[in-house]
């Protein structure tokens, strides 16, 4: 569909400082991170991709089953780019792309209801603010199709980002989980459930 704002899940790192696969660590209540994360996008997109670096991931099945589609990067090894540009190569005809990280998975949906919306209001770029720092995801509208889909390396959309900052569309939130992404296993103290984090409990 012509307006159809896609939420693309980049959730082929390999997950080194972690020190595992941590797509499937556990939160709280037991759903795995990269679940929640979904969840959490699918909340606000018309549609969304997974981009694995294979398509034999256990966890694609799962993805799968909630509506999403899987899209297996083999160049994933190359960095976060190459990952961004196959989900925006899988929907060329997308009205625009909210890019989410699958170890951020503490990001309420309103959050990214709220980048979706920039977008449909006219945003080239948008993002959400959180106590006066740029957080995830970051929506980019259909007319950066051709640079995103020719991404590499592991900039992803930063360097789009920051060449045309007077276009990038700020969206205040009352949300933390938009700033914190889990790299290592002690980046979840203090997160006891999947929509509270790093404050009390």
């Amino acid at each position: 569909m012509r307006d159809e704002i896609v939420g693309i899940l980049l959730a082929a790192g390999a997950g080194r400082r972690f020190g595992g696969d941590k797509l499937a660590h556990p939160l709280a209540d037991g759903r795995p991170m990269a679940l929640v994360a979904a969840a959490n996008l699918h909340a606000a997109c018309d549609r969304v991709v997974v981009v694995l670096r294979a398509a034999d991931h256990p966890l694609a099945p799962s993805f799968t089953a909630m509506g999403g589609t899987v899209v297996a990067c083999a160049s994933a090894a190359g960095g976060m780019g190459h990952s961004l540009a196959a989900g925006v190569r899988a929907t060329p005809g997308a009205a625009g792309w909210i890019v989410a990280l699958a170890d951020m998975p503490f990001i309420q949906p309103a959050s990214h209801r709220a980048v979706v919306a920039a977008l449909r209001a006219g945003a080239s770029l948008a993002a959400p603010q959180c106590q006066g720092r740029r957080g995830h995801p970051v929506g980019f509208d259909r007319r950066w199709r051709d640079p995103l889909s020719v991404l590499q390396g592991d900039q992803g959309g930063r360097d789009i980002l920051s060449a045309h900052r007077e276009q990038l569309v700020l969206c205040p939130v009352d949300d933390p989980g938009v700033l914190l992404d889990i790299d290592r296993p002690q980046d979840l103290a203090g997160c006891v459930r999947p929509v509270a984090c790093g404050g009390p409990a």
